[in-house]
């Protein structure tokens, strides 16, 4: 694949600030550690691209050295202390897998409330910045926020209708969709995505929630072969932030940090979001040719299922105001911003 189109104008814009190097300039070399093999989506079309532009706006003076699939160690649930502890340097990973530590991020995994990623992780970002940046990133600097297109159900039997789910054994992603399949009647089983395959295959799960671009690269469509997706608005989806230890922001020259600054942020959030999404057409396409069943629900029966998961959105308002959050003005904001970024 080609570099993806804002990425080139993303390098042209670093380039553009990039300066000579004059003697004795300080160099730096950073550690991006996170949970997926290289190929990946994310990894090879978006993370990817961004170290490079960094490397080139640079001239060179910073160095990204990647390590992707947990390869300096741990699992994906420690990537924000090992960051926030100095012992990398930047992380792509999912609030998610660090269940109570970024619960206003929960706002977006909500379900039922994502129709468009580009437009949600737009609306992501504005709120990281407003309502997120003193609170839950308050321990790291953010570079980027973004979710991925609309999830979608993939099992082992068809799931027609909201009590097709009882009994289900499905991997959740994160704490709100723990909630939500408790709530639909299924089982859920929180993992890490890369945890999936083998799951599937030995029978610990029957099923997961998972986009279509992160089902592909799983060959989760090898190993089930029924798939339900949703109208509209999408059940669910995950967050997803790249972050940066303070410290190792902090020192870098203003020079350095304004060619990070210039490849991450608003516009960048908003296009992991729009690639991610794309990327679900090819992965489903894949789950087509291999003779899966793939099941579009009826806006009808849709309307059953979001009805059956409102009290998810409740009770996680409730959770949260315990916690001192005023959760619906959050989820009014998260909504109002989406359709401020909806085309």
């Amino acid at each position: 694949m080609t570099l993806f189109r804002p990425a080139a104008q993303l390098v042209a814009l670093v380039l553009g600030l990039s300066l000579a190097a004059p003697a004795g300039a300080q160099e730096v070399t950073l550690r991006l550690h996170q949970f997926l093999p290289e190929q990946s989506f994310v990894p090879a079309h978006i993370l990817t691209p961004w170290a490079d532009a960094i490397e080139a706006g640079s001239n060179g003076r910073i160095k990204i050295e990647r390590y992707p699939a947990m390869q300096l160690g741990g699992k994906p649930a420690d990537l924000v202390d090992q960051l926030v502890d100095g012992v990398v340097d930047i992380i792509w990973t999912l609030p998610g897998y660090t269940p109570g530590r970024f619960p206003r991020t929960e706002v977006f995994e909500l379900p039922f409330l994502v129709a468009d990623a580009e437009a949600a992780s737009a609306a992501y970002w504005d709120l990281a910045q407003t309502e997120m940046k003193d609170t839950d990133f308050k321990d790291l600097h953010l570079l980027g926020a973004w979710v991925h297109g609309r999830g979608v159900i993939h099992s082992s039997r068809p799931v027609l209708k909201v009590e097709d789910l009882a009994g289900l054994k499905l991997r959740a992603p994160s704490r709100t969709t723990t909630m939500l399949l408790e709530q639909l009647g299924a089982i859920p089983v929180g993992m890490p995505v890369p945890a999936v395959p083998e799951a599937l295959s030995k029978g610990v799960i029957d099923g997961a929630l998972l986009p279509w671009e992160v089902s592909a690269s799983l060959k989760v469509g090898e190993l089930v072969h029924n798939h339900t997706e949703f109208p509209g608005k999408g059940i669910y989806v995950a967050t997803f932030i790249l972050a940066m230890n303070k410290d190792s922001y902090d020192r870098l020259p203003d020079d350095l940090k304004a060619v990070i600054d210039a490849a991450s942020g608003a516009a960048f959030s908003a296009e992991a979001g729009r690639l991610q999404q794309a990327e679900d057409i090819p992965a489903r396409k894949a789950a087509e040719d291999l003779g899966n069943a793939i099941v579009t629900l009826s806006p009808d029966e849709a309307a059953r299922w979001e009805a059956a998961a409102a009290p998810v959105t409740q009770s996680w308002i409730a959770e949260v105001a315990a916690a001192g959050i005023d959760g619906q003005a959050l989820l009014d904001s998260a909504r109002a911003a989406i359709a401020a970024h909806s085309r």
